[in-house]
């Protein structure tokens, strides 16, 4: 991944951020790519049904030069059924990030610009509402 390096008004190096056209997409599992499987069940991760939508959408996104993170509450100990299945359904990706906090009503804090999009029905590629918010299109 190409970082740019950044500075603040006083010259002083800040953290590096991507080039402007590539988004950092943080992408949930659970409900969101596939089945909800809760983490009491694990059994059931392996053999979860993955929305077909999700996977031709992130894989365009992976092809296109985004950066693809899954980011589940999935524990450490789910990591090994996670990436196999990941794979086994044919999500292309650059990261996965285990523990994310459980329960939703997420209020995410960071320096740099965070768009969030809530998942409904449908994985597709994401159109400007308005100038603030990003939503999947419904057509």
């Amino acid at each position: 991944m190409d970082l740019i390096q950044n500075v603040d008004d006083s010259g002083e190096s800040i953290s590096p951020i991507l080039p402007e056209e590539v988004k950092n997409y943080l992408i949930d599992i659970d409900g969101t790519v596939g089945e909800d499987i809760p983490n009491e069940e694990p059994h059931r991760m392996a053999t979860a049904e993955a929305y077909p939508d999700a996977i031709e959408t992130i894989s365009r996104w992976f092809h296109d030069g985004h950066q693809i993170c899954f980011f589940t509450a999935r524990t450490e100990e789910h990591r090994e059924v996670t990436e196999k299945w990941l794979s086994d359904k044919g999500f292309r990706y650059h990261s996965l990030l285990m523990g994310k906090p459980r329960g939703g009503n997420y209020h995410w804090i960071d320096n740099h610009v965070v768009r969030a999009t809530r998942y409904s029905s449908k994985f597709t590629e994401l159109v400007k509402r308005n100038a603030e918010i990003e939503v999947f299109d419904d057509v």
